[in-house]
């Protein structure tokens, strides 16, 4: 029987966990340190909570210490790795107080990510603060299940004292926040240093949509500025850019997050943003060590190339993967796409791959072929929305690199096609004659994804 040491539990540590114990749990030990207090949050139920389009966080969860255990794997909450010796292979940890160390076959790293805390005048966090807890009330970091819930009882217990919140970082998780303050009552101003939002995932054109949502619905955007100091006596009362002061009753940092992978510093080899380096099988660069989630790399199928894409979805196959090779079996990713999504005030947006200056920046030859149209048969006189259409592809090999889309409806499965296509190096041109179904309720005798490949150039 192997022993298997999972070091953090949550997205990929947990599906790295049940992948084992669902498989070939009686084959295995299986050893689970975590720092925190739960597992499996959701965090992209943290904006639908403080926007109250849902009533509570208890549905933020699908694992636990008690459903872990039930399957067999011995659980340590509340208990932070001190520290790990490669050569011994034993992890020794801080369990209710006391050293604990383990021994292990095989050790999957789950350390997941932590939030970026960029040069800002009166943004610290508390030392020794597992909880990225600030040292300034009411500024906050965006991260864990309690950091939400800390958001939520200021929100209701200083009511009345917190009427404007600024966002810093307007990528998907500041303009979700930016939203869901507003739908909480509150004035809302978004910040970012770049003059656009979702940068990372949509070309110009499209994140120009989501940046127009969200004026007409009352959010004020500041692009373009950098924050130089956040101030306040004790507590947050404004926020300095380089362009102008604001009072403000909160400030939320939400710039990013850089891979937590303090606990490989100087022995595994790592990526050029310091995450942990893995192959297709998640191996590290130490023989019986694995690496997922956020911590680790991807292989980036649109590039052909290793990348960095932190997602929970990736998190979860990364998981899945490490866990069937832990045990001893031999598979390997399928690489990522990077697929992602975000409904915002009504406006749906999704994307997969590369965006056309992506693509430039990788030296690829991008074209674009774009469309907007309906989504239905134009007789179809309700629920039917012009869907915007972009598809990135190279002109040389005219392989898809990418795709953006953006509707009023849902057409957000539309985007797993294209994902397969990046998977498969499938061409435009083959897009243009896909056998794509026809019935009025759904799509156009010709769809609007037809029409786009066959205009292609």
């Amino acid at each position: 029987m192997s022993k298997i040491v999972v070091v953090g539990a949550n997205h990929a540590g947990t599906s790295s966990i049940n992948t084992i114990l669902d498989n070939y749990g009686s084959e295995n030990e299986v050893v689970v340190f975590d720092q925190n207090s739960n597992i499996s949050f959701l965090g992209c139920g943290m904006a639908l909570w403080i926007g109250h389009q849902i009533s509570n966080g208890d549905g933020l969860f699908y694992a636990n210490k008690e459903l872990l255990e039930s399957k067999g794997a011995k659980v340590y909450m509340n208990a932070p790795v001190q520290s790990i010796d490669y050569d011994a292979k034993t992890v020794t940890a801080l369990v209710d107080g006391q050293e604990r160390t383990e021994s292990y076959d095989k050790l999957i790293l789950a350390t997941g990510s932590q939030p970026i805390l960029p040069p800002i005048e009166g943004a610290a966090i508390k030392e020794g603060s597992l909880e990225f807890e600030a040292t300034l009330k009411n500024l906050q970091f965006v991260k864990l299940f309690q950091n939400a819930q800390q958001v939520i009882d200021k929100l209701e217990d200083q009511n009345e004292d917190i009427k404007k919140v600024a966002v810093v970082g307007a990528g998907y998780i500041g303009v979700e926040l930016a939203e869901a303050f507003k739908r909480n009552g509150r004035e809302v101003v978004l910040i970012d240093v770049v003059d656009t939002c979702l940068a990372g995932y949509y070309d110009r054109d499209l994140s120009d949509m989501m940046s127009k949502q969200m004026a007409d619905n009352g959010i004020e955007l500041a692009f373009g500025e950098t924050v130089k100091a956040i101030e306040g006596d004790g507590k947050v009362e404004r926020i300095v850019t380089d362009k102008t002061s604001r009072d403000v009753d909160m400030v939320v940092l939400a710039v990013g997050f850089r891979p937590n992978t303090s606990l490989g510093a100087g022995k595994l080899e790592t990526f050029r943003n310091g995450a942990f380096l893995v192959n297709k099988k998640q191996e590290t660069s130490l023989p019986d060590v694995y690496a997922v989630g956020d911590c680790a790399t991807v292989y980036d199928n649109a590039i052909n190339d290793t990348n960095y894409i932190a997602l929970a979805s990736n998190a979860l196959r990364s998981g899945m993967v490490a866990g069937h090779n832990a045990a001893g079996h031999d598979i390997e990713s399928l690489g990522v796409q990077g697929s992602n999504g975000i409904s915002i005030f009504g406006l749906n947006m999704v994307s997969t791959g590369l965006t056309e200056e992506k693509a430039k920046r990788f030296g690829f030859n991008p074209v674009t072929a774009e469309i907007t149209d309906q989504q239905k048969a134009a007789f179809m006189e309700h629920g039917n929305y012009d869907v915007t259409l972009k598809i990135v592809y190279d002109k040389d090999s005219r392989e898809v690199l990418g795709a953006q889309m953006a509707s009023l409806g849902d057409i957000s499965m539309a985007i797993h096609m294209f994902s397969l296509a990046i998977q498969e190096h499938i061409t435009i041109d083959r897009l243009a004659l896909l056998d794509l179904f026809f019935l009025p309720h759904f799509n156009q005798p010709l769809s609007y994804i037809a029409k786009a490949a066959i205009a292609a150039k």
